[in-house]
């Protein structure tokens, strides 16, 4: 289907960043007539029930079916509870949709095999975009994550908002090509900020190292070249989100620190994101650190933990002491050289780090610590700094099972992050109910 033979339309209910999704199209009837009907077909006979009505509708049935594993008719009746032609409805509704696809038939018991129906990632595409205070990594991905194809560039935060966010537009438009993929096929774009953002409205608040964006509207900018949901998150958040769902996604509570340029932390607890009253939570880097109150940081505050146990305040440190050096990644190739001024500014700064991950542990009670940003790359250094501290400083009973990691996506985390706030927010059960439920919706794009 060629990109102007369909005109498709998300629109957002609640505000820019979050709400009810639907879609309107105009497509060929040759295409949308049946589809169309079975729609129709669905929506009369109760087949897409709203919020609160206690049957669970296609959107909840989906969900079941998000693990990838095919299963019958007969299989979706017997784990709902719904009566047999329920589940028919709703599985039609899903196969229009392009979100189920056919899978093979299941073993025969007698007569003609079962067909089976498993969840298909590539029936829509999302973006997830991570941007640091001197990077920018953007991937396409399907409904799984899984990256159709990426982008990582040297992007300076500071540059300010229009510039930086233009670049991910031109961005999000190369990708999109490359994957060979309409625009009508793009679900959402998850957007992760290097500073404190308002989650809700998407704007950044006060950010210490983004001159120029605090308040700026992030989703609107964006959205003005497509009318998709536009997600906005802390970066932190988002790499905390990333490395759950990749590598830990059996764990209920996990608390992502990020050393890098800044200084952060995500919490997930009881399996979710925890972002506080407006997107505050888990701002480590303006926290007070022990012992060095006469240190200024960027903040405007003095005695910050940034201020000495960042990038920033390493590379200030060991130029300081005849060993220049410019970014993370000098600071983390010095380490790796085996340099001893270098191997123990990240070990110092891993203890400082530790200290006030310390407080956290014994506040939060965690499972699993994870450290990552670009330091992390550095190796042991600055694990075990941080190693040091918290199980000196930690009450043995918050103690005895925790482990403290190193991040095992790498500084992929963020975007990956990203890429499933945006798969979340797509595939809520409600949010798909929703846009099942209209009887103008297209069906999604099957996709490559």
């Amino acid at each position: 289907m060629g990109r102007s033979a369909v005109k498709s339309r998300i629109d957002i209910a609640e505000d820019a960043a979050v709400g009810t999704v639907w879609f309107t199209s105009t497509m060929p009837q040759s295409v949308s007539a049946p589809r169309a009907a079975a729609h129709r077909g669905a929506a009369a006979t109760g087949g897409f029930p709203g919020p609160g009505s206690g049957a669970p509708g296609a959107g909840e049935l989906l969900q079941l079916l998000r693990d990838g594993r095919p299963r019958t008719r007969a299989e979706l009746a017997r784990l709902t509870g719904l009566a047999r032609s329920t589940v028919n409805i709703r599985v039609d509704a899903l196969l229009a949709s392009g979100l189920l696809a056919p899978s093979g038939r299941a073993a025969s018991t007698g007569g003609r095999p079962p067909a089976r129906f498993a969840f298909n990632p590539r029936a829509r595409v999302v973006v997830g975009a991570d941007l640091g205070a001197t990077h920018g990594n953007v991937a396409l991905t399907d409904l799984t994550g899984s990256p159709l194809s990426e982008v990582a560039e040297r992007v300076d935060i500071s540059a300010g908002p229009i510039a930086v966010l233009d670049w991910v537009v031109a961005t999000i438009r190369r990708l999109l090509d490359e994957a060979d993929r309409d625009v009508e096929d793009l679900a959402g774009i998850g957007i992760g900020l290097p500073g404190p953002v308002e989650h809700a409205s998407g704007r950044p608040i006060c950010p210490p190292i983004m001159p120029g964006w605090d308040g700026y509207d992030v989703p609107g900018h964006v959205r003005r070249h497509w009318d998709v949901p536009v997600l906005v998150d802390n970066d932190v958040n988002l790499m905390a989100l990333g490395e759950h769902v990749t590598a830990h996604p059996e764990l209920d509570h996990l608390l992502f620190i990020k050393v890098a340029t800044g200084i952060g932390a995500g919490i997930i607890s009881g399996r979710r994101l925890l972002r506080g009253a407006v997107g505050a939570a888990g701002d480590l880097g303006h926290v007070a650190a022990p012992h060095v109150s006469d240190v200024l940081c960027t903040c405007g505050n003095t005695g910050c933990l940034e201020a000495v146990a960042s990038g920033r305040a390493i590379i200030e440190h060991l130029t300081a002491v005849g060993m220049p050096a410019l970014t993370n990644s000098d600071v983390v190739a010095l380490v790796r050289d085996g340099n001893t001024a270098a191997t123990q500014a990240v070990r110092q700064a891993g203890r400082r780090v530790g200290e006030i991950i310390a407080t956290c542990v014994s506040l939060l009670n965690p499972e699993l610590v994870v450290i990552g940003g670009s330091l992390a790359q550095a190796g042991e250094s600055l694990i075990a700094g941080a190693r040091e501290a918290v199980y000196g400083r930690t009450h043995p009973l918050a103690t005895a099972r925790l482990q403290i990691v190193p991040a095992t996506t790498g500084i992929r985390s963020g975007v990956i992050g990203a890429a499933a706030m945006a798969i979340q927010h797509a595939l809520t059960a409600d949010r798909l109910d929703a846009a099942l439920a209209d009887t103008s919706w297209p069906p999604i794009a099957a996709g490559g």
